[in-house]
C-alpha cells in the first residue's frame, strides 16, 4: 500500500498521463481487457517522475497501480474489494478507512488524498446504479456494479459532507458463494444438532424471524436456511438492496426502488410484499422488516403463507417481537390499533425467533432459538429451545462455548401439529440437555 508521502507525486503523474491512458482504454474497449498494459504505461510515467527517482521498483509499481485504479476504477478501495478476507469497507474520512476481516474491524492501511477524492469515488459508484449523492440527495443506498467481479452487487451506503463531518462511504461486500448450513457448522456458528432443528423448522413450514444487531450475520443465516426449502417450491424474495443469494431453482427476486429526482417512481417494500400475494408464492422471504411492510408480512403469515422468513434488528427474541410491534404501528393500518391487538397478531404469525450475535472476538454464533408460545394476558411468551453457552476464552482471545438444548420442549399444539402434518419428526435430541441447565 502506497505511503501518503507520495500523494502529491502520484497526483502529478495522474494529471500528466490521464489523457494517454484514456486513449488506450478507447483502443481496447474495456479497462479489464487491458489492465496490465495500462499499468505498464503508467509505470513509465512514474519512472520518469523526479519524485520517484530514488524509490524502489515495488513502490513504483504500487504507484502505477494506484494511478490506474484511481483513473478507471475505485481508487484506494479497489484492492480492498478484491481482498477475499475483507467483508466490509468503511470510509470515515480521507485518512481513516477501516475494514472488517473475520469479524474484526481494523485500519485498512489505505487512504484518500482529500474530501474531493472521496466524493469522486462515491460519485463513480452511485452513478453506475442511477443514483446520486450530493447536497440535494445527501443520503444514498445503492449497489456496486462490476460485471464478473466477486463483489458485484455489494451493498453501498454513502453520506454527503454537511450531513456527516466528512464524505463517508460503506461497502458491505456481496458473497457470490453464499454460506451453506454446512459452512456455518464448520466455522462454529452453530452445531449439527442446532442445524438439524432449524432444518426441521423450515420443513415444517414455521414462520421464522431472524434477529440480531448490525453485521451480526442475519442475511447470511437467512441464505443458509433457504437451503432447507424443498426444491420446486416457488420462493419470492423482497429486499431494499439485493443481498439474498438463494440456492434454489424457482426464485423470484423483487427489489424496492427510491423515487427519482422528480420525486416519482418510488416502489416501497410494503408495495412489494402486498404484490407477492398475487404471485402464488409457496414461501415469502423478506430480507429485512424495518418499516410498515412488517404489517403486511405478518398478515401474509397469518393468511396461509406458512414457512415465510424475514430478519429484523433487535437485541434478543423478546425485543424482536417488540420491534415488530413498533414497525406495525408505523403502517396506516396499524397506527390506531391497540398495542395488545398488534402483539396478538404478531404472536399468531411468528412461530420461532432465531437470534444471531457477533461476539467480541468477531465470531458469529446462533445464540438462541425461541418458540413463540402465544400471549399470557397482554404479554407475549417465548420459550428458549437451544442456546449458545459461553464457557471461556482461549489464549488467542477466541470465545469458547457450546450449543446446548435448554431442556424446554415445544409447547404450542399448533406447532406440534405443523410438524406432524408436514411429515417432520420431532427428535428428543433437540431437547435433551443432559441436566446441564
Amino acid at each position: 500500500m502506497l505511503d501518503k508521502m507520495y500523494d502529491n507525486a502520484v497526483a502529478e503523474v495522474m494529471s500528466r498521463c490521464a489523457n494517454d491512458l484514456q486513449n488506450q482504454v478507447a483502443l481496447v474497449g474495456e479497462v479489464s481487457d487491458g489492465i496490465e498494459r495500462l499499468q505498464d504505461r503508467a509505470l513509465a510515467y512514474v519512472s520518469r517522475s523526479p519524485a520517484f527517482e530514488d524509490a524502489d521498483e515495488d513502490v513504483k509499481r504500487q504507484a502505477a497501480k494506484f494511478v490506474v485504479d484511481d483513473l478507471f476504477q475505485l481508487g484506494p478501495i479497489e484492492e480492498l474489494l478484491w481482498d477475499p478476507e475483507v467483508s466490509e469497507i468503511m470510509v470515515n474520512s480521507p485518512d481513516q478507512v477501516m475494514v472488517e476481516r473475520r469479524g474484526k474491524i481494523t485500519p485498512s492501511g489505505v487512504h484518500f488524498f482529500d474530501e474531493e477524492h472521496v466524493q469522486r469515488t462515491i460519485a463513480r459508484i452511485v452513478s453506475s446504479d442511477g443514483r446520486r449523492c450530493d447536497n440535494q440527495s445527501p443520503l444514498c443506498d445503492c449497489m456496486l456494479h462490476r460485471t464478473g467481479a466477486p463483489f458485484d452487487g455489494s451493498r453501498v451506503n454513502a453520506v454527503a459532507f454537511g450531513i456527516a463531518k466528512h464524505w463517508t462511504l460503506d461497502v458491505r461486500k456481496f458473497r457470490n458463494d453464499a454460506l451453506t448450513p454446512e459452512s456455518l457448522i464448520a466455522n462454529g456458528s452453530m452445531d449439527e444438532n442446532m442445524a438439524d432443528f432449524l432444518q426441521a423448522l423450515v420443513l415444517a413450514r414455521m414462520n421464522i424471524v431472524i434477529e440480531g444487531g448490525t453485521g451480526s450475520g442475519k442475511t447470511t443465516l437467512l441464505n443458509a436456511l433457504s437451503n432447507f426449502i424443498p426444491d420446486g417450491q416457488r420462493i419470492i424474495t423482497v429486499e431494499d438492496t439485493a443481498e439474498l443469494n438463494l440456492a434454489k431453482s424457482h426464485v423470484l427476486s423483487l427489489q424496492s426502488r427510491p423515487a427519482n429526482n422528480e420525486g416519482k417512481g418510488e416502489i416501497t417494500l410494503q408495495q412489494l410484499v402486498i404484490n407477492t400475494l398475487r404471485q402464488r408464492p409457496d414461501r415469502i422471504v423478506v430480507g429485512e422488516c424495518r418499516g410498515p411492510e412488517a404489517f403486511d408480512m405478518l398478515q401474509a403469515m397469518n393468511s396461509g403463507h406458512d414457512g415465510s422468513l424475514t430478519t429484523t434488528h433487535a437485541n434478543n427474541p423478546r425485543a424482536a417481537l417488540d420491534r415488530l410491534q413498533n414497525l406495525v404501528q408505523m403502517s396506516r393500518a396499524g397506527a390506531n390499533m391497540p398495542p395488545d391487538a398488534i402483539m396478538k397478531i404478531i404472536t399468531e404469525a411468528v412461530d420461532f425467533v432465531v437470534e444471531i450475535k457477533r461476539l467480541p472476538d468477531g465470531s458469529r454464533r446462533v445464540n438462541n432459538i425461541c418458540e413463540v408460545c402465544g400471549m399470557q394476558g397482554n404479554v407475549p411468551t417465548v420459550g428458549s429451545i437451544m442456546k449458545f453457552q459461553k464457557t471461556g476464552v482461549d489464549s488467542n482471545g477466541r470465545i469458547k462455548g457450546e450449543f446446548r438444548p435448554t431442556g424446554s420442549r415445544i409447547v404450542s399444539e399448533d406447532h406440534k401439529e405443523r410438524f406432524y402434518s408436514n411429515g417432520v419428526e420431532i427428535k428428543p435430541s433437540w431437547f435433551d440437555n443432559g441436566g446441564l441447565w
